[in-house]
């Protein structure tokens, strides 16, 4: 006689099709353009992991962006609104749109387009590895100025946020630029580090000493050059084992230049140390007789060309007093 199978068939396929639903349940991809709570890592997953380095104009700000949209509301679960709006104009309905994340050893960062109709910018947001928001910025913005210029956004590998405005003279047939770089600095927030320009004809050419006028009584306080473009000014500090510095050279040719300004603190009393809470980059000075030489320990990438280093050694000058005469 045969055997009627149907029964545990059914059983069968009743529970395929209750693992199939389950299974889509747990795949299905949160509402990030809703009002809805939603997890954190959901909000993570929208950012694609992208490489740097990465640039953008303002001719393409849209470009990288992704279709998925995030709302205010969403966004404003993890930034609070009095953060967010010093980032974003919130007074206008906006959506948000993921350009990508990198992270870096303490921090991820974020990238979104954040379109208001026909103004689009670009954004960055900084989360610690526990998530927690730490800092944001705009970058971009495709708002034309009417002034001719291409604007563009790059970000190294370090990363540096640089924006740049370009254009061609119409007399010299020379690109005159403006450059600005910010990197994120642990304290909290974008600190500059970049500010570079060659449309001022009476600054190209003139590096300006920005603590020249901090006194330069101590021991060790004083100029150290090589040559005009390659020197380092030691200022008093707050103590005898503190200095301000100020570091400028240009190598191969002027083609690769770096700058720094910090705070050395002395470890004996002829070596000292430049290193602050955040940045990588870490330099160490000797003194020896009227010398002073550098060493580059950490990555100062930041502040210098990609192939040259704050490795140099120069030579104490005596810097005649300008004497005042009568009348």
């Amino acid at each position: 006689m045969q055997r009627n199978n149907t029964p545990l068939s059914t059983t069968f396929l009743f529970f395929i099709l209750i693992a199939l639903v389950l299974s889509s349940c747990k795949h299905k991809k949160a509402d990030l353009a809703g009002e809805a709570p939603i997890k954190i890592n959901d909000f993570m997953a929208a950012f694609a992991p992208i490489t740097l380095p990465y640039a953008v104009a303002d001719t393409n700000i849209d470009a990288f962006a992704d279709t998925v949209t995030i709302s205010h509301s969403v966004l404003s679960q993890f930034i609070a609104d009095s953060i967010l709006n010093q980032i974003i104009n919130t007074n206008k309905a906006y959506t948000l749109h993921p350009v990508g994340r990198f992270d870096k050893d303490k921090e991820v960062y974020l990238l979104f387009n954040v379109i208001q109709k026909d103004l689009i910018q670009e954004v960055v947001v900084v989360f610690d590895k526990d998530n927690k928001f730490l800092s944001g910025k705009e970058l971009l913005t495709n708002e034309k100025d009417e002034d001719g210029y291409i604007h563009k956004l790059t970000i190294n590998k370090e990363p540096t946020f640089t924006v740049s405005k370009e254009r061609v003279n119409e007399q010299t047939k020379q690109i005159q630029f403006s450059r600005v770089g910010w990197v994120y600095n642990s304290a909290g927030g974008f600190m500059v580090i970049i500010n570079d320009t060659n449309e001022d004809p009476e600054k190209v050419g003139v590096i300006l000493n920005p603590i020249d006028t901090l006194p330069r009584k101590n021991k060790l306080s004083g100029e150290y050059i090589t040559d005009k473009q390659n020197f380092i000014s030691i200022r008093d500090g707050k103590d005898a084992k503190t200095y301000a510095f100020f570091i400028h050279f240009e190598k191969k040719e002027g083609t690769c230049t770096g700058e720094l300004k910090g705070m050395m603190t002395m470890t004996d009393d002829n070596t000292g140390i430049y290193s602050q809470a955040g940045d990588p980059c870490i330099i160490d000075f000797n003194f020896e007789g009227n010398q002073i030489t550098l060493k580059e320990k950490g990555s100062c990438g930041n502040r210098r060309g990609m192939e040259c280093y704050f490795d140099d050694t120069f030579i104490k000058i005596k810097v005649l007093k300008k004497k005042h005469g009568k009348g």
